[in-house]
């Protein structure tokens, strides 16, 4: 989808052709195609599915409203009309309603919360009264619309607020609206615009995941081999000091939603690792980055070796440098690594992390929350690989568990997020949004298992996805699709050995998977090459005659909840 483009419709009660415009001539990916809904009819449009707009099957759809045109009850609040809490918050659930009702017919649906313009004071100081404010109703509205929209795990609620408040200045224009129903500032639409991207790097599995970090002048000031770890400029009473203690607390909060940290710097390792381990003020420690490389040699050549270690694409990565001359040589070898530009002032360091347009993820699961943990574990792993030579010994060492069970509501937040932004050991790269995935699992010709892994060192998470179409005496594994964190550990022989057990117990004759390839896919080719199955040279399709059992060393227990 990402490769394609994205076709957009957009639906609102004012001029949205400024947003369509920065929508389709963005160069950053996705590309977008937009349509715009007719003029005002925002009711209309959502209600009825045969409007020619429709016709072109959007993959998503933004609604932007404003609330007082929307939600006859507001328009009396704006008045000074006195209003029910009650009757407001039931239009608000009538409008959702319309809202959910498009939920079939496009992929995904963006929908910028509710605003109203700055210049109307309302009830002053009264404002956020209860029962007589424009802002506390306009709160209320917004929060009531939130939770009526989770009913909908396709639909996304935008922060409106936050375009007004980076643009600043005079945001609401009244001349635009008299003159061409235009409600917003020029500005508030390019920045809908970027967070609307971003979504969708997020939704197609491209959000970013590992942050590398430079450390002399970027973690702390000073440089280490040169002053000491003991002189180096970290909190304290000084503003510099104090703000790259900022910077690093910003880095921690990222870890705690999924995002990883790593080195590249130049340096002595041995006097970077101590400043880290000793430094009293340092927030980050060595536990909180899941690898590093710590040298003389070019940071590029760093960067590729430590995303290969951690089995990370180079799209997965961000690289922060307060040299221009290293962020120039990493962005010019590395296109695909994202390298922002970064201020010179070391106050807006932590301001510049936060306002990157590259973490978005359509949902925050349990593995992303216990992403870094896991990582860490990966390392001990590693660790005890090198102590025993054997790779057979190492895998009956680690005392692997495969947990497996069909598609269920609990787990099809991370089913789909795996399936979304998994790119190396994915047979077909289909993506599905939450609604797509579990439709589909719940055809009667159609199964779909998830995997849970385990060994010694922790818990890797729901890792794995399989899933199966019956046509007749041949099923055709749709989906394969493994995290990289658990390549290798004969947990794809797991897979593939329930689903072959599956087909016996159907009476099947044989088992086809059609590799599709891509980009970045070739490791799941590789494997497939050495699976056992019979390739097909014709149609690139794997064949597993049913004739013979899958077998599976007996050290890997496989437990089916």
């Amino acid at each position: 989808m990402d490769s394609k483009g994205y076709k957009c419709l957009l639906i609102s009660d004012f001029t949205i052709d400024n947003l369509a415009a920065y929508l389709n001539n963005d160069a950053d990916s996705p590309q977008v195609k937009s349509n715009t809904a007719s003029f005002g009819q925002v009711a209309q449009v959502l209600t009825d599915k045969n409007l020619d707009c429709w016709k072109d099957n959007p993959d998503f759809t933004v609604v932007w409203t404003q609330p007082e045109r929307v939600i006859t009850s507001f328009n009396h609040i704006i008045n000074y009309k006195d209003v029910p809490i009650k009757k407001l918050l039931k239009e608000v659930d009538d409008y959702s309603s319309l809202l959910l009702n498009i939920r079939d017919r496009t992929r995904f649906i963006f929908v910028p919360a509710w605003v109203f313009p700055s210049y109307h004071r309302g009830f002053g100081m009264l404002e956020m009264k209860t029962g007589v404010g424009i802002a506390n109703a306009l709160m209320r509205m917004n929060l009531r619309l939130s939770e009526n929209l989770d009913k909908a795990a396709n639909i996304y609620l935008l922060n409106t607020q936050r375009w007004l408040t980076i643009c600043g200045g005079n945001v609401f224009n009244p001349k635009l609206w008299y003159m061409g129903k235009i409600a917003f500032a020029n500005e508030v639409f390019r920045e809908a615009a970027k967070d609307i991207k971003s979504a969708l790097r997020g939704i197609s599995g491209n959000s970013r995941k590992l942050v590398i970090l430079d450390l002399d002048e970027t973690l702390w000031g000073g440089i280490a081999g040169e002053i000491g770890w003991e002189n180096i400029k970290l909190g304290g009473h000084d503003p510099i000091g104090e703000a790259y203690l900022d910077f690093q607390r910003a880095l921690k909060s990222l870890t705690n939603r999924g995002v990883l940290l790593g080195i590249v710097s130049k340096n002595e390792e041995t006097v970077a690792l101590e400043a880290i381990n000793r430094h009293p003020e340092m927030i980050l420690k060595l536990k909180d980055f899941v690898g590093w490389r710590i040298n003389w040699q070019d940071k590029a050549s760093n960067i590729v070796e430590l995303a290969r270690e951690l089995n990370l694409g180079l799209q997965s990565v961000v690289f922060v440098d307060d040299s221009p001359v290293e962020r120039a040589r990493v962005r010019e070898a590395l296109p695909e690594v994202f390298v922002p530009e970064w201020p010179d002032d070391k106050m807006l360091y932590r301001s510049a992390l936060l306002g990157l347009h590259c973490f978005d993820y359509p949902a925050i699961s349990k593995e992303d929350l216990e992403r870094n943990r896991m990582y860490l574990a990966e390392r001990r792993r590693k660790e005890a690989k090198k102590e025993i030579g054997s790779p057979e010994e190492w895998l009956k060492s680690l005392k692997i568990e495969v947990r497996v069970k069909e598609l269920g509501a609990a787990e099809l937040p991370r089913a789909a997020q795996l399936l979304n932004k998994t790119n190396q050991m994915n047979l077909s790269t289909r993506r599905l949004t939450e609604l797509e995935l579990i439709t589909w699992a719940k055809d009667k010709n159609h199964k779909l298992w998830v995997f849970r892994v385990r060994d010694k060192f922790g818990d890797s998470g729901l890792t794995g996805i399989i899933s199966l179409a019956v046509n007749g005496r041949t099923g055709r594994i749709v989906d394969f699709v493994l995290s990289c964190r658990v390549i290798g550990r004969k947990i794809e022989e797991a897979m593939l050995q329930k689903a072959i057990g599956y087909a016996q117990g159907c009476g099947l004759q044989e088992v086809r998977a059609e590799y599709i390839p891509t980009a970045k896919n070739k490791p799941c080719l590789e494997f497939w090459r050495k699976s056992g199955f019979k390739l097909n040279k014709e149609d690139r399709s794997f064949i597993w005659k049913l004739n013979s059992n899958f077998t599976l060393p007996d050290y890997i227990n496989v437990i089916q909840e």
